[in-house]
């Protein structure tokens, strides 16, 4: 695969680092359709996905943001001339600035304001409190938008654009289990859930009973899947592998990026790939582990959030 396309929304668990792999694994099994439950960032899809996709998400914002860009609502231009007017603001006024940002976009839902918190929140971090409302903080950098960062958001955004006028893509804003109901046997899905016990904050909260509901709903479908989560890292183990998902083939890799807001929660973490495709020609770069945990170097953080 050649160069990686970034998206312009940043969050925390973003699968840049993992694409080549997700692409080594499937690009070999024939489809219809790619189809995601949980598109987050839309990263894999714009890179993996072949002609067609569904990208969906129960986070309203993420959908609205990418159906903005392909409807034309959202352009690189308009972007640029929006984020150099805030950010000249954000410098001027400083957080001040981006809480009245905050709190705009939690009356109004516009997309370009989300843009905004996004690149100026917490650490990438995406989070919305009990009642929908993104409650990140200002990440304290008031000259965030300088002409060199607004220039590669922009450019992000034209390259989603021009993706998306090549392609024939979707955005749903659904619950995961509607989109892998209607997905045909035919179809791949990829799902990139909320890691579980691993401080991953999603719009509509990622516990054990929709662990459980994922696991039955893959299972119960005849066509073909992929789901990403995490093994283990240096102190303990995902029990969910060992528990719910070790009927399907596991890969994992040694990529390792760091998860959380605090710094003691970002702990590297060896990556999974649960999947009922034929794997056994990967056999011998990813192979399926136990559980014992393994030592190895701390790495820098990815450069975003997928």
């Amino acid at each position: 695969m050649g160069t990686i396309l970034v998206p312009p929304i940043k969050s925390q668990g973003i699968k840049t680092k993992l694409v080549n792999w997700i692409n080594e694994t499937t690009n070999s099994e024939p489809y219809s359709a790619w189809v995601e439950p949980f598109c987050g960032t839309g990263v894999v899809a714009f890179n993996v996905a072949k002609d067609q996709a569904t990208l969906a998400d129960s986070n309203p914002h993420l959908i609205r943001f990418y159906r903005a860009i392909a409807e034309g609502e959202i352009t690189a231009a308009l972007a640029r001339e929006f984020l150099e007017l805030e950010g000249k603001k954000l410098l001027q006024l400083g957080e001040s600035h981006y809480y009245a940002i905050r709190d705009r976009f939690n009356e109004t839902g516009a997309p370009l304001d989300f843009l905004f918190l996004n690149r100026a929140g917490f650490n990438g971090m995406i989070r919305f409190n009990k009642k929908g409302k993104f409650n990140i903080p200002f990440c304290r950098k008031p000259q965030r938008f300088a002409p060199a960062y607004v220039t590669k958001i922009v450019n992000q955004i034209d390259s989603v654009a021009r993706l998306l006028k090549l392609k024939n893509f979707s955005f749903v804003h659904q619950d995961f289990l509607k989109t892998i109901q209607q997905a045909a046997p035919t179809d791949m899905i990829y799902c990139d859930p909320p890691y579980i016990d691993r401080h991953a904050d999603y719009f509509n909260g990622w516990d054990e009973s929709k662990e459980i509901a994922l696991f039955d709903a893959l299972s119960q479908r005849p066509g073909k899947f992929i789901l990403s989560t995490w093994h283990h890292n240096d102190y303990r183990s995902n029990d969910y592998i060992k528990r719910v998902w070790n009927r399907f083939e596991i890969l994992t890799s040694e990529h390792q990026y760091f998860v959380g807001a605090n710094e003691s929660n970002r702990n590297p973490i060896v990556e999974a790939l649960v999947t009922n495709i034929d794997v056994s020609s990967l056999a011998r770069k990813y192979t399926k582990r136990d559980l014992a945990p393994v030592q190895y170097a701390l790495c820098e953080p990815a450069a975003s959030f997928g």
